[in-house]
């Protein structure tokens, strides 16, 4: 009996070269992914099995010397596990560490690690890099969602937030919509150093786009684009807003971050689309706020103001459409060329080992990477 157990250790250079930065690819991908969630063939953590993850959340103050504190933007530890079906077949987790402090050390906020399982036995596969699997990933579903949703005529695109996201944002939507003509970028202001690094990515990347700028305002940006790909990185209440008066006719807002949309306008002028229907409810348990009067209030999600819509009977559950569901043609999407679109994406662990298996596949087949041995026999069985 061979009970010797290997796994495979990816490195960011590793996983450069095993095709992370494939766009286009990893929007194909993530397309499988969210198939087989609309079909059941998956799970994720909580008793209804659509948690994001678990947190682990520092307090603001502690009388234990040493004790870490929630004392630094986004501070904290995240815990991701999913399984996924289909030809995938395996168990996997994101788990990653978050300080806002990270940039004065020249690191990047979060640090992500991926782990891939093997179903029957929970022996594990891989162990890889996943800054770039994650920001891929996460970037895919914006590209996914123009597939799908957006006007096959779209030429403007509007970047609200210029970070990782929406570059990869930017580079999965390039991808798959090669008609795009313009970008507007919206950063945290005009100088933005950011906002500055994604036009000159766009300016190396694309030289097919005819017109990249930077916009001073929200109002500049989005009024008459084709295609607004919000993911904005802010402190609470404080996300940008749309207003219905700067929205065109046939556009697709997907948002990736937080955004406000008029209540009212999108209850009844806006048709509703979102990756996890079930994943919102959670977010409804554990994040949702309310004012003096019990009534909630906005948290920029909005899959959560269509889960409030839908509490409050405002809309029938079956008027929020899935994405998954449109991948595999069982609703609809788009149905005219004026019709507004608005999806909500929140970012799962299936698409975390769907990308990850794809990554770890091509990583075999080229004989990349690094095997490390568990053990040759378990030492206890």
């Amino acid at each position: 009996m061979d009970t010797k157990i290997e796994f495979l250790f990816l490195n960011e250079e590793d996983m450069i070269k095993a095709g992370v930065l494939d766009a286009g690819h990893c929007v194909d991908t993530v397309g499988e992914v969210m198939s087989l969630l609309s079909s059941g063939d998956y799970l994720m953590g909580g008793k209804e099995h659509n948690d994001h993850g678990m947190q682990l959340i520092f307090p603001k103050k502690s009388d234990i010397p040493g004790f870490p504190l929630e004392d630094s933007r986004d501070r904290r530890f995240m815990a991701m596990p999913a399984y996924l079906g289909g030809r995938f077949h395996l168990a996997g987790e994101k788990w990653y560490g978050s300080n806002g402090r990270n940039a004065k050390k020249g690191l990047p906020r979060s640090i992500l690690m991926v782990t891939l399982n093997d179903v029957e036995t929970g022996q594990p596969l891989a162990y890889m890099s996943a800054n770039l699997l994650s920001a891929m990933r996460t970037g895919a579903m914006p590209g996914l969602s123009a597939v799908y949703l957006a006007r096959k005529d779209s030429k403007v695109l509007a970047l609200l937030g210029a970070g990782v996201v929406n570059r990869t944002s930017l580079m999965a939507i390039m991808a798959k919509m090669p008609g795009i003509e313009e970008v507007r970028i919206k950063g945290s202001s005009p100088t933005s150093k950011t906002a500055q690094e994604l036009m000159e990515f766009a300016k190396d990347n694309y030289p097919q786009l005819k017109e990249i700028k930077i916009c001073g305002s929200v109002e500049e940006t989005v009024t008459g684009a084709d295609i607004i790909s919000e993911a904005v990185s802010v402190a609470p209440h404080k996300w940008p807003e749309i207003k219905p008066e700067w929205i065109k006719k046939g556009c697709l807002i997907i948002s990736s971050g937080t955004v406000d949309v008029d209540y009212e306008f999108t209850k009844k002028h806006i048709t509703k689309v979102v990756d996890n229907i079930g994943m919102y409810e959670e977010y409804i348990n554990v994040y949702q706020e309310y004012d003096e009067a019990g009534k909630p209030v906005s948290m920029g999600v909005p899959g959560m103001a269509y889960v409030n819509m839908i509490s409050e009977g405002a809309i029938k559950k079956e008027e929020v459409q899935h994405l998954g569901a449109i991948v595999r043609g069982v609703e609809p999407g788009r149905s005219s060329e004026d019709e507004i679109i608005m999806i909500s994406l929140g970012g799962m662990p299936i698409l975390d080992v769907g990308w990850g298996y794809e990554c770890y596949k091509k990583a075999l087949e080229k004989g990349i990477g690094t095997k490390l041995k568990l053990w040759d026999t378990p030492f206890m069985a």
